[in-house]
């Protein structure tokens, strides 16, 4: 029954809306398709109801409900940030994974069978449970070059954890201040100068700050 008020809900709302394709690929446009979806899927194939735990994100709706509008506008500036910094997080990315296959490799070398690492990929994935700080301890080193290249991994996990925090925390500061301002010249209006910055990158002109400017 619910599903099918949600079901004419999303038909009305692609019905009203000038532009149904760009509702349908919004947010809460998604977020409507996944709440009915799965009860569909379920109905057409067994395997489908598993996906019903899909309509538990009905909840998000509250956020329209309750007109919570200034939630919704924090969200959209930190997926402007992951997507402004998709780049940095991708090099980020390969770069521990780099890490990790060649300090699992090490290990499958080092300690061998005896210690639990049977293969390359099981070592891998020692990299990985050690490096992210998680330390299962289903697998752990015996000899003491195992043991101080397993030190070096923990220390370089508690540095590594903190770099995508950092760039999209830059981001976002980079992202607001050339969305409000900054540094403002009086010349040609261009904002978003660094806030050391005098003189504009445009013109030349000399910066002054406006109020409300950050």
């Amino acid at each position: 029954f619910f599903t099918l008020l949600f079901t004419a809900e999303y038909v009305l709302r692609l019905l009203c809306s000038p532009r149904p394709l760009r509702y349908g690929r919004s947010f809460f446009g998604v977020v409507d398709l996944l709440s009915i979806l799965p009860t569909y899927l379920g109905v057409l194939f067994p395997a489908g109801k598993y996906f019903m735990i899909l309509r538990t994100l009905r909840i998000l709706r509250i956020f329209r409900i309750l007109k919570l509008v200034q939630y919704v506008g924090e969200a959209d500036d930190l997926m402007r940030a992951l997507w402004s910094s998709r780049h940095k997080i991708v090099v980020f990315l390969f770069s521990v994974i780099t890490l990790v296959t060649i300090f699992g490799s090490l290990m499958y070398v080092v300690e061998g069978e005896a210690s639990g690492f049977t293969s390359i990929p099981r070592g891998i994935y020692w990299a990985v449970v050690t490096l992210t700080t998680v330390g299962y301890g289903d697998m752990s080193p015996r000899t003491g070059f195992g043991q101080a290249l397993a030190s070096v991994v923990m220390v370089m996990g508690y540095a590594i954890i903190a770099v995508p925090t950092g760039i999209v925390t830059a981001e976002m500061v980079h992202g607001k201040r050339r969305r409000y301002g900054g540094r403002r010249c009086g010349g040609c209006g261009l904002a978003g100068h660094d806030d050391d910055a005098l003189h504009c990158k445009r013109c030349g002109g000399v910066l002054t700050r406006e109020k409300g400017d950050i």
